[in-house]
């Protein structure tokens, strides 16, 4: 009796696996979505932003007080790793003139009384005004002007304390009781191309998937091959090995692509790779799962092809923000901290962050991993009822059309003439066809 049902279950297992894998493999579509796009993308966003750390912002001066403060301030901006001083203007109306044009990508402006403030113990400003067109040229000029800034008010205050009759020694105890050093161990160079694409390698296996498997769900529905229909054509009670054999196909496609991702394409352009590979593999086995139930469940809402590229344009940076890659979670209101956790993507990302960036071990992912596990459990019966609910919905469609014509006639509406009115008699008849087909 069981060695009958294994082999009843396996035999349908794998009709249902092949079935999928030539679904996929016959549409043009998928293929590009799963292949080209699956391994492009890394590529593009490796290519775009492989300049990830940018040097030398050329910035201009406006210095009313012209005093040796400011000059040596100025020099030290300089100096910076983050700063070029391209142009020194002799008026705010001449630096803004640049800026318009391009020249420069910030101004930093000493007011007349700069040196005077200071001179008599008073607090001193210094304006900065930055280019918000890019966060870094936004983000080298605060970094640049600032590094400065803690050095020049360290400097000031020992000078002042020398003034006082201390020693060096002394003067410096007093600025910095406790001494620090700051230290950066995972993006010591501040990469954007770290910092951002060690979060969407995984997305885009995640999206690439999720639209690609809707694209071909949109397909099938349009062409009335639901594979809803499917368990009716097997053995025995068919709907979970339906979720399992369509998912495993695209579970085995996906293992390539998930490898290619996380390893080869950070190795192509040196990002650092810290994780262990077994460990990163692990993470790779539940990611893939929980999105693959994720992808079965959601996809079975898709009732179109173009749905697909609607979602394309309105999920994607939904989903890469919520990783929590460039902003806290903890700073998330309530309602986004729930959204996100319907998303793989949400922890996978999170994980390899810890993994492959940081270099942790399975311990600092085992939350990750959790919410993976249970993620897969919930939309994999969450899968099983979406087939189950749209097969008796096939199944019953006269006695559903019938009954909603019944009650549009109680409450006096023609449906038929509805059709008619929006979309014209095109739209009449195909409402006749559907009504004959049921």
């Amino acid at each position: 009796m069981i060695l009958e049902f294994a082999k009843r279950w396996i035999k349908d297992f794998w009709g249902i696996f092949t079935h999928e894998l030539k679904q996929i493999f016959s549409d043009g579509g998928v293929l590009i979505i799963f292949f080209v796009a699956g391994f492009g993308y890394p590529i593009l966003y490796n290519l775009l932003y492989r300049n990830g750390v940018l040097s030398d912002t050329p910035i201009a001066i406006v210095d009313e007080s012209n005093c040796s403060l400011s000059r040596r301030y100025i020099r030290e901006m300089d100096a910076t790793r983050e700063i070029k001083i391209a142009a020194q203007c002799a008026t705010m109306e001449e630096a803004k003139e640049l800026f318009k044009n391009r020249e420069v990508n910030g101004i930093v402006y000493f007011p007349s009384d700069f040196g005077d403030k200071v001179e008599r113990l008073e607090t001193s400003t210094i304006s900065i005004y930055g280019d918000m067109s890019s966060f870094l040229y936004y983000k080298n000029l605060m970094m640049g002007a600032n590094f400065v800034m803690l050095n020049e008010i360290g400097k000031i205050q020992i000078e002042r304390y020398a003034a006082m009759g201390y020693t060096d020694q002394e003067s410096s105890q007093l600025v910095q009781a406790i001494p620090y050093e700051e230290n950066n161990p995972y993006n010591r160079t501040f990469s954007y191309s770290i910092f951002l694409l060690s979060a969407i390698v995984l997305l885009i296996v995640q999206q690439t998937m999720f639209y690609g498997m809707s694209l071909l769900a949109g397909t099938m529905r349009e062409e009335h091959r639901n594979y809803a229909t499917l368990p009716n054509h097997l053995e025995g009670i068919g709907v979970g090995r339906v979720v399992l054999g369509r998912g495993a196909a695209y579970w085995l496609v996906y293992w390539g692509i998930a490898i290619y991702n996380a390893f080869i394409v950070p190795a192509m352009f040196g990002i650092p790779q810290r994780g262990q590979f077994w460990d990163i593999m692990v993470l790779i086995f539940f990611f893939l799962t929980a999105c693959v139930f994720f992808c079965e469940a959601w996809s079975s809402l898709i009732t179109k092809r173009e749905t697909v590229f609607v979602l394309l344009l309105f999920i994607s940076p939904i989903a890469l923000f919520l990783t929590g890659f460039s902003w806290p979670t903890s700073a998330f209101p309530r309602f986004w901290k729930w959204f996100s956790y319907l998303f793989p993507s949400t922890f996978g990302c999170r994980a390899f962050i810890n993994l492959n960036t940081a270099g942790g071990d399975l311990s600092i992912a085992r939350y990750s991993i959790m919410c993976l596990t249970v993620q897969s459990i919930v939309y994999y019966f969450l899968s099983c009822v979406s087939i189950y609910v749209e097969n008796w919905i096939i199944k019953n469609r006269h006695k559903i059309i019938v009954k909603r014509d019944s009650l549009a006639k109680r409450l006096g509406h023609d449906l038929e003439h509805t059709s008619y009115i929006i979309g014209g008699e095109k739209s009449a008849e195909e409402y006749r066809q559907r009504i004959n087909r049921s």
